[in-house]
């Protein structure tokens, strides 16, 4: 029987997560606000902040903690959501 990673962001790729992210956000601005890197506040696209963060560890950091952040923000609003249903 294979085991499953409890790990959230196994086999999750970056361009998946930046999407996400962007989404929830609504848009790389208000993105930028949560983390000020140039690649989310200087004319920024999905690919150029790809190209940045695939060569920047503390940036990328910086991207999958708010992705575990965002996932935990969801969780948290579907139980609400369930709970007053």
């Amino acid at each position: 029987m294979e085991q499953q990673s409890k790990d959230p962001l196994h086999g999750k790729r970056l361009d998946a997560i930046l999407e996400e992210l962007v989404d929830y956000y609504n848009g790389f601005e208000r993105l930028g606000e949560q983390i000020n890197i140039k690649c989310f506040t200087d004319n920024p696209s999905i690919s150029s902040s790809l190209k940045f963060l695939r060569k920047t560890d503390w940036a990328r950091t910086k991207v999958e903690s708010l992705y575990l952040y965002v996932l935990r923000q969801k969780k948290r609003e579907e139980t609400k959501k369930r709970n007053r249903d």
